[in-house]
């Protein structure tokens, strides 16, 4: 392919990929950036190869001038006396060098350099970079990945093993200094600081990131550490006028510290005396019966396989088997595999529920309408029909501070809305989803495709609107949420399961199965166990989809209950 050809096509489809920001939130979408950095590569060749033909012509010129010059300069008279000689002189001067310079300052490949400043314009921004070092750290907490197993690219099911450079990790430690984060600024400079001590050539220097260390260190309440990496930074630069600074800052601080804790000291030992002068009080038993483990590490501990387990009994209970929903004529002759993954509440897996072409075509269909996926505010009640959702596709936040519609930042990952109209397949899905719960789909929400990025997650939500959000789901007028079917698209080498932390139950991905929940008991009212959330997926590319069932339409097929938990 001719190179203007190449620059062309380049060109093109990084204006097929300027609808989409936010590239860190879709592993799907980072993947066309790989092509791209591919095909600029070969450009790239080829513009080296072009200015190395320059480079050779011009190299040429300059042997030959000096060659002439060395003769002329060494009787520069007698070598002007000659008319031709004096001729050429103004030629060379006047017009050759002049080629020359345009020679040097051309783009000897139809506009390489420039295509590139516009093509810029299309590349991941300051927001992406960012994001991606973000969900790095959330990874490591999540986790609890130290940062010498990212560094050196040690993570479980990785296949292509990648190493962070000094200034990568730097990189990490400045944009959480950036954040006022601290904690992560300390663990990135040290292992900054690692890997320079280890001898890895770098641009950066020790002073730099010492001086970073040891300040993110005196803000976590430190001294003495932060004392000792200022002197050994003081070591390495004696002149370094904000290290001089510190350190007797750090030492009058640490002196200070002393004699208070000095002080506390004396005052206990007074009081130790006056207790043991005075008959002792029994002291009443702490009462640790309301202690309770917070959401986020319940969240976090079962993204990592740890937590709360099913106890062998309620183990007993679950079973698989092949299911064809009270003889469905559709399943009858092909029943489908279902097996139980949790007991409270009632969870269910449907194995070898969606082919492998139906997961390609549905993949096919979402990603060019891929776009950073948000939650509607059941508050506010905004979420679109189903009707308008077939052009808009798209939901929103409301910020409670300002009121204005934004991002939601707990959701990292891109979504699509598929509907029949787009794909006679998507009606088939619809249809399946239907035969297999036997409920009404017709006022169910479109098909919604999502795939996540760089540590990609969905915090802890419900998918049913409460009893405090009146408005919730109003504009579709189909009611609450009555169920979620979720279809899982891909295998993930490492997290990435859907979690319930309020019973402790974690859904690991399986590509071609679906899990199956209802969000509402029979009675109406909301089944407040089915919190869930998805981890952050630490190895792997996540693709999901899902149908929302509400509860028009389900009258006579889930029949309402006296019993409220029934």
């Amino acid at each position: 392919m001719e190179l203007p050809c190449l620059c062309l096509l380049l060109l093109s489809c990084l204006q097929s990929l300027s609808a989409h920001n936010d590239f860190f939130t879709s592993i799907g979408q980072m993947t066309d950036l790989l092509y791209t950095e591919k095909d600029l590569v070969t450009s790239l060749k080829d513009y080296i190869k072009a200015e190395e033909n320059k480079l050779e012509q011009i190299k040429r010129w300059a042997d030959k001038l000096d060659s002439l010059t060395v003769t002329a300069t060494q009787d520069p008279e007698g070598f002007l006396g000659h008319p031709v000689n004096a001729f050429k002189l103004m030629k060379r001067l006047n017009t050759e060098w002049g080629d020359l310079e345009s020679l040097v300052l051309r783009d000897t490949t139809d506009g390489f350099i420039s295509n590139l400043t516009i093509q810029r314009q299309y590349f991941p921004t300051d927001e992406d970079q960012t994001g991606a070092a973000k969900a790095l750290l959330r990874l490591q907490d999540t986790y609890k990945l130290d940062a010498n197993t990212i560094s050196t690219g040690a993570l479980p099911g990785v296949k292509h093993k990648s190493h962070m450079t000094v200034e990568d990790c730097y990189e990490l430690g400045k944009i959480a200094y950036s954040d006022v984060d601290y904690y992560h600024t300390e663990l990135w400079m040290a292992q900054a600081l690692k890997q320079l001590n280890e001898g890895e050539e770098s641009t950066l220097d020790k002073v730099t990131v010492l001086d970073y260390l040891s300040y993110a260190i005196y803000q976590q309440g430190d001294l003495e550490r932060a004392l000792m990496y200022t002197r050994k930074l003081l070591e390495l630069d004696p002149e370094h006028q904000r290290a001089n600074g510190n350190v007797k800052y750090f030492e009058f601080q640490l002196e200070k510290q002393k004699k208070t804790e000095e002080e506390e000291a004396e005052k206990q030992n007074e009081r130790e005396k006056r207790d043991t002068s005075e008959p002792k009080k029994k002291k009443k038993p702490k009462n640790v019966s309301g202690h309770q483990i917070p959401e986020r590490k319940k969240y976090e501990m079962l993204c990592r396989g740890e937590g709360i387990k099913l106890t062998p009994r309620r183990q007993s209970r679950l079973f698989c088997r092949y299911y064809d929903n009270n003889h469905h004529p559709v399943l009858l002759l092909a029943p489908v595999k279902q097996q139980d993954e949790w007991d409270r509440p009632y969870i269910v897996r449907y194995l070898d529920i969606i082919s492998d072409s139906e997961i390609e075509r549905i993949k096919q269909l979402a990603k060019p309408r891929l776009r950073r996926a948000t939650i509607s505010n059941p508050i506010t009640g905004v979420l679109e029909t189903a009707s308008y959702r077939i052009s808009k596709r798209r939901a929103t936040v409301h910020d409670p501070q300002t009121g204005k519609l934004t991002t939601a930042q707990y959701r990292v990952s891109k979504s699509a809305w598929l509907t029949g109209y787009d794909d006679q397949m998507i009606e088939t899905i619809n249809q399946r989803i239907e035969d297999i719960t036997g409920l009404e789909m017709d006022t169910a929400e479109e098909l919604q495709v999502a795939n996540y990025g760089v540590g990609g997650q969905y915090e802890p939500h419900f998918d049913f609107g409460r009893k405090d959000e009146p408005d919730a789901f109003k504009e579709l007028g189909t009611g609450n949420r009555i169920a979620t079917w979720l279809f899982y698209m891909s295998d993930v080498s490492a997290g990435g399961a859907t979690v319930f932390p309020d019973v402790g139950a974690a859904v690991w991905p399986q590509k071609g199965t679906a899990v199956f929940w209802y969000n509402l008991f029979a009675s109406g009212e909301g089944d407040y166990s089915t919190r869930h959330a998805a981890c952050p997926v630490l190895v792997g590319n996540k693709w999901v989809s899902n149908k929302w069932i509400h509860e028009r339409g389900q009258e006579w097929r889930r029949p309402c209950a006296i019993n409220e938990t029934e």
